[in-house]
């Protein structure tokens, strides 16, 4: 078994990968790495300044100044300032797949991702993580929900974190961005080949858990702590 172990955790917008990979992480005292708050800082960053997130020309054009930190504590810290709660306002939910579309973008966060996950085992979730960003990760899963099912899940989380939304317009995005996902040039959304399916229309968030953890059990054998 490797010193190191690397989760990758792909499926399409509000597939609840992010809530179950921080549980996962914890729970095997793995690192989280949130590729998708990576994505929505600089799509705050190409905003804040006042450009067209549709303009893939001047959204590339500011790569040099874009720091991004995924802080211990889930804060997102990007060019300095604490956008943990900015980058999850519709906004920036409405923009971030294209720019998560550009491959000047995408090739710089990659760098980041994979300098992260070199040194310690880590739990990585996206849409192209065990296609692209982690093709030799030792789990792939592949996690999908129905339309409905995702569209209720990002709905219920904007209400609990005060962000005004209707269900109306959260379905429009979901399927907005898995049209864009799915059909960007460079590294779309698609299950890897050796990655697991796991449907998680009719799981709870618990449910989940347990079944990405018996994957990574029965993948590399790792003894799972009780929880």
């Amino acid at each position: 078994m490797p010193k190191t172990i690397s989760v990758a955790i792909d499926g399409p917008a509000a597939a609840g990968k992010s809530t179950v990979a921080k549980r996962v992480a914890a729970i095997l005292n793995f690192t989280y790495i949130d590729t998708g708050a990576m994505y929505r800082a600089f799509t705050w960053a190409v905003m804040e300044r006042g450009l067209d997130p549709e303009d893939e020309k001047a959204s590339c054009s500011i790569i040099p100044e874009v720091t991004i930190d995924l802080l211990e504590d889930g804060r997102v810290i990007c060019c300095g300032q604490d956008v943990t709660r900015a980058i999850r306002e519709p906004l920036v939910s409405g923009n971030v797949s294209y720019i998560a579309s550009y491959k000047d973008i995408r090739l710089a966060l990659v760098d980041m991702q994979r300098a992260m996950a070199q040194s310690k085992s880590v739990v990585m979730d996206g849409r192209d993580i065990g296609t692209y960003v982690l093709p030799d990760a030792d789990v792939k899963i592949y996690q999908i929900a129905s339309v409905e099912t995702r569209a209720k899940r990002r709905y219920d989380e904007n209400v609990s974190k005060g962000i005004p939304t209707s269900m109306e317009d959260v379905i429009a995005d979901v399927r907005k961005r898995d049209y864009i996902d799915s059909h960007r040039a460079f590294a779309p959304l698609k299950p890897a080949e050796d990655s697991v399916p796991l449907d998680t229309s009719d799981l709870n968030i618990e449910e989940v858990v347990d079944a990405i953890l018996n994957i990574i059990h029965d993948k590399t054998g790792l003894e799972i702590p009780c929880h």
